[in-house]
């Protein structure tokens, strides 16, 4: 089956896509003939950047600044979508940071700011659009996870507790919604070039090397690739899974 075909003229929302992984899904969907909605926070010169190579390539995009974290403005950016290209029928919860420092030094501000920023913007997000969703009878749900959220990494508590949520949260939502044609599953990637990987300390970053069986990092274009499939006609069949693209980290 052409992914193409059964990805062109959808609707997607991709959060947190300025940049780094959500970047590259937010082109593959657009490659693929989606219009796209490019979310960002902060960076709006990159989010334009990202809706001009979609349009460059022929596909449609608009771009909406919304910090997914704030219930209002997930809502808000939903609503966008759908006002703006009328209909939506796929979503990548993508948004995520980073506040890694060991449990016993870990205060609660980082704590609940990457809750928040990676596990409640999950739901804040996933909440409107399935509504709509559920009305049409077919969606597409992807959650943008992490072999952290599998395996556990030390220094990573927080980040390891809001993507393990995502996947209980993945897990439970693609059973809710199986009878109206939507389906939900999760991407785990492992260590990708982006800019969280290259803040690791060398050290950390080579041992996290030895761990991988492939030997190499990840490309974001290769975590885009998984989102395709999945919310392509193709993975019609395949729903509440996570899909490991960590180059044999957590293999089960």
């Amino acid at each position: 089956m052409d992914l193409t075909k059964s990805i062109a003229g959808k609707v997607a929302v991709v959060t947190g896509s300025s940049r780094g992984i959500g970047k590259a899904i937010a082109l593959a969907l657009g490659s693929a003939g989606a219009k796209v909605v490019v979310n960002f926070n902060q960076s709006s010169a990159q989010a334009d950047e990202v809706v001009r190579l979609i349009k460059e390539v022929g596909g449609d995009a608009a771009a909406m600044m919304a910090d997914v974290s704030d219930h209002s403005q997930a809502a808000a950016l939903i609503k966008f979508a759908i006002d703006t290209f009328g209909d939506l029928h796929i979503l990548v919860n993508n948004a995520g940071i980073t506040r890694d420092n060991l449990l016993m030094m870990i205060s609660e501000e980082d704590w609940d700011a990457v809750m928040d920023a990676n596990l409640k913007s999950t739901f804040n997000c996933t909440k409107p659009a399935v509504r709509h969703m559920m009305r049409k009878r077919y969606g597409r749900v992807v959650n943008i996870s992490s072999v952290s959220g599998q395996l556990g990494n030390p220094g990573q508590t927080n980040y390891s507790a809001s993507k393990a949520g995502q996947i209980g949260f993945t897990k439970a939502l693609a059973r809710e919604v199986a009878s109206r044609n939507i389906t939900v599953n999760a991407v785990a990637p492992g260590f990708v070039d982006t800019e969280i990987l290259e803040a690791m300390p060398a050290e950390a970053l080579e041992a996290a090397m030895k761990m991988i069986p492939l030997g190499r990092r990840g490309d974001p274009t290769e975590i885009a690739s998984a989102v395709a499939f999945l919310v392509s006609d193709s993975a019609a069949y395949i729903t509440g899974q996570v899909l490991g693209v960590d180059g044999g980290m957590a293999m089960m």
